[in-house]
């Protein structure tokens, strides 16, 4: 992509309105911008990455066998009717009626409504177990939307819904969930750190959050700082007994109380390796058996021919709210440094003298052998000073900036530097391009 046709408005001064790291960088990068209290636009380099994310979460998601679906954002009040959450789930809900009058909702989560295409569907145990899940727009209406796409109204979701015979087969389903989480955040260049948590108005007996350490994260965190560092696992076998994988990640972390304060953490964990710290919630999965199986009819014949509730769970991942994490977590004082997976581009590319002939030959060789290579380039090619150009590409954060100009073309070299680690090296032309195109 050539900067100069590229839509891309960054801004010099950070917005008085950003009071955290990400929705500063956000704004300033020409990601996203606000279209009211809460809700925004996404703009063309906020939604490559977004979108980036987004394949990481269902890649995931498809390795551990769930199936994805799309269910539309509008759903009736009656379904929420019969789950008895219609009164009770609160202001955060935006209800609204149709010109026939009809009762509808936006939806915050779809219990209600994939548990009621399932018990159209599904009648017998031999159809079990089943995850199905959907990426959607979701509407929450917070009486306080701040910190950008940390706490909007209007946000990104992965939420999918497992299904299952019995309680000792629910459990596994929600164990393939909390790995596969493990695996998407690290995806990421995140580490999740899964923690015990309240099951809110979602309901059910079991639930963890899993939380990226940052100072700006609402939750309190207390844990073994091992499982920091305790890498996501690797060559999953999802049919295979997944209990020791989940044991040796929660017995590193102390659980929270409804006060936040630490259950046995001091008598558990030696005190040179105890964590108190905050973070922000990017996951969260809950088990919660029959809650809306017994109220909506979902249920099914099992081996001895009797009837019984589906025993489900549910498992959200905030994707939109996840950019403004991964941000939080990975930038310095001149912008965002976004990991290479979910980079918008791989390279910013930069012509220190646009209209010198040899140097817009050489940024062009470089710019289309790269993009037929598969690696994704923004080609800075305006008519701009060299260091408006650094400092832009800098804000924006992409993984890599290979700098061509007049002196380093005359001594037959190009400049490449790491974003991560700031540091360069010079390289002839065909060996930065064939370093770019082997690291793919």
């Amino acid at each position: 992509m050539r900067l100069s046709t590229y839509f891309l408005p960054t801004l010099k001064e950070n917005p008085a309105e950003a009071q955290i790291v990400s929705h500063r960088l956000m704004l300033r990068a020409g990601m996203i911008r606000q279209q009211g209290a809460g809700i925004y636009a996404w703009l063309p380099l906020g939604l490559r990455v977004l979108r980036k994310v987004e394949k990481i979460v269902r890649e995931e998601m498809d390795r551990a066998g769930a199936i994805e679906l799309l269910m539309p954002t509008l759903q009736s009040a009656d379904l929420w009717r019969k789950s008895g959450r219609y009164d009770s789930y609160g202001k955060e809900m935006l209800r609204i009626q149709d010109r026939h009058e009809r009762e509808m909702l936006y939806g915050p989560t779809n219990e209600e409504m994939i548990t009621d295409i399932f018990q159209g569907e599904v009648k017998s145990y031999r159809d079990l177990p089943r995850n199905l899940y959907h990426i959607q727009w979701k509407f929450r209406d917070e009486i306080r939307p701040r910190f950008g796409v940390m706490r909007g109204r209007e946000f990104l979701m992965k939420d999918a819904y497992s299904f299952d015979i019995d309680v000792e087969g629910a459990r596994r389903s929600y164990q393939k969930m909390f790995i596969s989480y493990l695996r998407a955040f690290d995806r990421m260049g995140l580490k999740a750190i899964p923690m015990a948590a309240d099951t809110g108005p979602i309901g059910g007996d079991m639930s963890h959050e899993f939380i990226i350490l940052a100072e700006t994260g609402e939750s309190e965190v207390f844990c073994d700082r091992q499982l920091v560092d305790m890498p996501a696992p690797q060559d999953v076998d999802y049919e295979g007994d997944l209990t020791p994988m989940i044991e040796e990640r929660t017995s590193l972390y102390a659980a929270t109380d409804e006060k936040h304060e630490p259950a046995k953490f001091e008598a558990d964990v030696p005190e040179d390796r105890r964590l108190s710290a905050r973070g922000i919630e990017v996951g969260h999965i809950f088990f919660f058996g029959t809650k809306y199986s017994e109220p909506l009819g979902a249920v099914v014949t099992g081996p001895d021919g009797k009837e019984v509730p589906a025993q489900m769970g549910s498992y959200g991942i905030g994707v939109s709210r996840l950019l403004g994490a991964i941000i939080e977590a990975s930038h310095d004082e001149n912008g965002i440094i976004w990991p290479e997976s979910v980079a918008p581009f791989k390279v910013g590319l930069v012509n220190l003298k646009s209209g010198d002939e040899e140097t817009d030959a050489a940024c062009s060789k470089l710019y289309e052998t790269l993009t037929k290579s598969g690696v994704d380039v923004l080609y800075d090619d305006r008519d701009e000073r060299a260091g408006a150009k650094f400092s832009n590409m800098d804000l924006i954060g992409l993984p890599w900036q290979l700098v061509v100009g007049p002196r380093g073309l005359k001594n037959g070299v190009v400049e490449l530097k790491s974003r991560a680690t700031g540091e360069r090296e010079e390289l002839p032309l065909e060996e930065a391009m064939t370093k770019l195109i082997d690291a793919e």
